[in-house]
């Protein structure tokens, strides 16, 4: 009973306030043991099974935020809609010679062929220059006159090559589906949303495998070459390189289980918290798939880092116990040490890192929100599978001699190292950390404010700069006119009026205006074949390159217009707007034009009377109701629309979710502690490894997007870890009687060690990902290694010097006795 009473005395004030409910966990837990390896058994089995249901999700609805004004607007016209993300564009490229041979037309008749039976292609939107839907226009005596491109006489020969070709000149595909040199032509191909044989979403991943299988791999040879892109392609390039991470997993596992051996000296201590962090993600991944939760480019890597924060709480319980048994505990009274000693900071520790992941469900994109799932539900495994079943399969088998040797060694010796680190506690030492810290921190605030928002590169930024797809976009934008980042405004009216003068002029100014914003390529509208067809009409004079104000003309020149530049009742034409990338500032550029233009035309008319037909909008203006047809530009459509909306919902959730982590691990300190010193000694390193984050991100161009908002959350609810677990254990040694510096010396030998072994292992695990042909996830690699490193770093070496000007050892003492009595001191 002494050396029970004596144990505690040694405690910190947390520990003694559930000293009646730790013991009664205690015992319930070790008592029953093999009860409770039966039940853990048996929900591994049903995890395990849950875990064969498992799916890849390529839905490009769940990376987009759905409730986004923009996003909502795009939903209202998306059966309207021709221009929306799900569509890929295909090039066949002439290495020799131009697209009117023989051999050339023959190959793309029969690549559009397999494409058209490819599954999941809308197959009545397709276009080509050997779809009908492709034609040519032009004005003679006799009047208009037009057909297909490829007439139903094209029979190859050098006649027949040359009506195709004046054909595409007089159809106004240059620069859309034929490259400005002739050497390649476009296929346009929109997706359906669901597979028409199972009723279930489109697989992008298997889309793009078919599209390489059956119509790269075929037909690219030394003759021809063949380029694919659009948002469905990334998708499935990016789902086909999330594949690479179960080699990085499996790398991060073999360098762990090298380092953990190495740290223990005990091949039990070096398996059991690698097995016991595995049956967590397999926990994590099945019950995931039994709630109905599908695995996407995100949420893929969740179950590494799972992985690593298991072996990081594992290697504390290691520590615990191998310290315990070189006192002379048996496994089991070792075990049971370990558990009292770190269920309560472990506990706290995991609950920061599932409330820093649940921050994330304040993002409103569905990746992010499953993602931030996804990872509470790891930690909540963890809690189980690391801080029960570890301790108590160690309470069976315990540490090896040779670890229980290493142990003791490591106990009486006194490393040079940690005895130099000792004096960051010290009154000589200790302003130096705090003034290097606050000079970083001011010049990593400078730096950060150059920080941005979504994407600052061209092509696919989520995927390397020579990767296949980007190479393809690169050589789509040098070939071709039209740019692949497209926002789409849709003009709203009456129905059947949106053709009428009153509209037409709202979009002609609108396009003029946009025009001349900077990043602007082109615009294209229903305007556009006005103007065009009227010129035509009147022998091509560049006098009626207008609009006409005459109805009758206006009606005359859209009655050919194609189906994407006005929905079935002419409610609705959207302008295509060109830019010249999708870079944050270009997009945020575009998008304050719109909005400047289209505030002179909003809350002008009734809500009302944009769904009335041409009689009752008649009515109306005879009763000056109103003045005219009513007007109304909404943003967006396209890719660079839906883009520009996930920069705002970003924006606008940047700061919020960074709040709300750190509120809420102050609450959960401070709850635990009591104390806001001992809050304070936590965090500030945190918080400064979040600044100097956010500066790195600014140095190497990384903007905060899907990709990398995660990462701020994860690095704050991993790294709180390591500031936990010192500062318990340095308030233990406090209690005990010892002054700060020997408080941190007593720290850093036992649960020192630990944490800078965790922080260096966990980093060498991440920095594989630097690695990986996915750029977003390479990203990652390198802020999470940067975290890692700072947050140990910090709580090493900032933590003891703060410790030293805001701790006051007699207060923790004082009130310990307050609460607890006088307890003599530990020797």
């Amino acid at each position: 009973m002494a050396e029970q009473q004596h144990h505690f005395s040694t405690e910190p004030e947390h520990y003694i306030l559930s000293k009646e409910t730790e013991p009664a966990l205690e015992r319930i837990l070790f008592n029953n043991r093999m009860l409770v390896m039966i039940v853990l058994g048996l929900l591994t089995l049903v995890f395990a099974y849950g875990l064969t249901k498992v799916k890849l999700d390529s839905s490009i609805e769940k990376y987009i935020p759905l409730n986004h004004t923009f996003i909502q607007n795009y939903l209202v016209h998306k059966d309207d809609m021709k221009s929306g993300v799900a569509n890929v564009k295909i090039s066949i490229e002439a290495l020799e010679g131009d697209i009117f041979t023989k051999d050339y037309m023959e190959t793309l008749s029969k690549i559009n062929d397999d494409v058209f039976f490819v599954k999941g292609v809308d197959r009545s939107g397709m276009q080509s220059l050997w779809t009908p839907n492709t034609r040519w226009t032009e004005v003679t005596e006799e009047g208009f006159q037009g057909g297909p491109v490829i007439p139903s006489t094209y029979d190859g020969g050098p006649e027949s090559l040359e009506q195709v070709r004046q054909n595409v000149l007089k159809s106004g595909q240059v620069g859309r589906l034929v490259s400005n040199d002739f050497r390649s032509s476009i296929i346009d191909v929109p997706l359906v949303e669901k597979d028409p044989e199972t009723g279930e979403k489109l697989s992008y991943q298997q889309f793009s495998q078919d599209l390489e299988n059956k119509i790269r791999a075929k037909y690219g040879n030394d003759k021809y070459r063949v380029y694919i892109t659009g948002t469905p392609k990334k998708l499935g390039d990016l789902l086909d390189g999330a594949t690479s991470i179960a080699y990085f997993f499996l790398a991060a596992m073999v360098m762990t289980a090298i380092l953990l051996y190495l740290y223990s000296r005990c091949p039990k201590g070096t398996l059991v918290p690698i097995v016991a962090s595995l049956i967590a993600v397999v926990w994590q991944l099945g019950a995931l798939a039994l709630m109905g939760y599908t695995v996407d480019l995100y949420s893929v890597l969740v179950p590494f880092l799972v992985f690593a924060i298991g072996i990081s709480h594992a290697v504390q319980i290691i520590n615990g116990i191998a310290i315990e048994s070189g006192k002379g505990a048996d496994k089991l009274q070792a075990a049971r040490q370990a558990f009292r000693g770190l269920y309560v900071p472990g506990m706290l520790a995991l609950l920061s890192d599932a409330m820093g992941f649940l921050t994330l469900l304040f993002i409103d994109i569905g990746v992010i929100q499953e993602l931030a799932i996804a990872a509470s539900i790891g930690v909540a495994m963890i809690i189980v599978t690391n801080l029960v079943l570890l301790p108590i399969v160690m309470s069976y088998i315990g540490i090896s001699e040779a670890g229980v040797r290493h142990a003791k060694k490591t106990e009486k010796s006194e490393p040079k190292l940690w005895k130099a680190m000792s004096y960051f506690a010290s009154p000589k030492v200790a302003p130096f950390p705090i003034v290097i810290a606050i000079v970083m921190a001011v010049f990593g605030y400078q730096m950060s404010q150059g920080l941005k928002i979504g994407d600052l590169d061209k092509g696919a930024p989520e995927l390397r700069a020579d990767s296949r797809y980007n190479l393809d976009n690169d050589f789509m934008v040098s070939n071709y006119s039209t740019s692949s980042d497209v926002l789409v405004v849709m003009v709203e009216t009456a129905k059947e009026q949106c053709n009428s003068f009153k509209v037409m002029d709202a979009v002609d100014r609108f396009m003029w205006y946009m025009e001349n914003v900077p990043g602007v390529q082109s615009t294209t509208s229903l305007v556009t074949v006005s103007k065009l067809v009227t010129k035509a009409m009147n022998e091509g004079n560049l006098n009626w390159s207008a609009l006409s104000r005459n109805q009758t003309i206006l009606n005359t020149s859209i009655q050919r217009a194609p189906s994407s530049l006005l929905n079935p009742n002419c409610s609705m034409a959207p302008v295509i707007v060109y830019l010249n990338d999708h870079k944050a500032e270009t997009l945020e550029t575009a998008v304050m034009a719109v909005e400047e233009f289209k505030a002179q035309y909003d809350d002008t008319v009734d809500e009302k009377y944009f769904g009335y037909t041409i009689a009752e909008i008649e009515q109306a203006i005879a009763a000056k109701e109103i003045d005219s047809v009513p007007v109304r530009f909404q943003l967006a459509s396209g890719n660079a629309g839906i883009e520009a909306a996930t920069n705002q919902v970003i924006a606008d959730a940047q700061d919020t979710m960074l709040i709300f982590v750190y509120v809420v691990v102050f609450v959960l300190c401070f709850m635990t502690f009591r104390s806001f010193t001992a809050v304070a000694c936590i965090l500030i390193p945190l918080a400064l490894t979040s600044v100097l984050s956010q500066a790195l991100m600014t140095y190497l161009g990384i903007g905060v997007k899907v990709a990398t908002l995660p990462v701020i959350a994860l690095g704050v609810g991993i790294g709180v870890d390591y500031g936990i677990y010192i500062y318990s254990r340095l308030e233990v040694m406090i209690i005990a009687g010892k002054t700060l510096q020997e408080s941190f010396l007593e720290t850093l030998k036992s649960t020192g060690k630990a944490v800078s072994f965790t922080g260096i292992t966990l980093a060498i695990g991440v920095a594989t990902w630097m690695l990986s042909p996915i750029k977003f996830q390479a990203d990652m690699g390198i802020l999470l290694t940067f975290m890692f490193l700072w947050n140990m770093l910090g709580a090493l070496i900032l933590l003891p010097a703060l410790a030293h000007y805001l701790l006051r050892p007699e207060r923790i003492i004082a009130r310990h006795k307050a609460r607890h009595g006088d307890i003599p001191p530990a020797g």
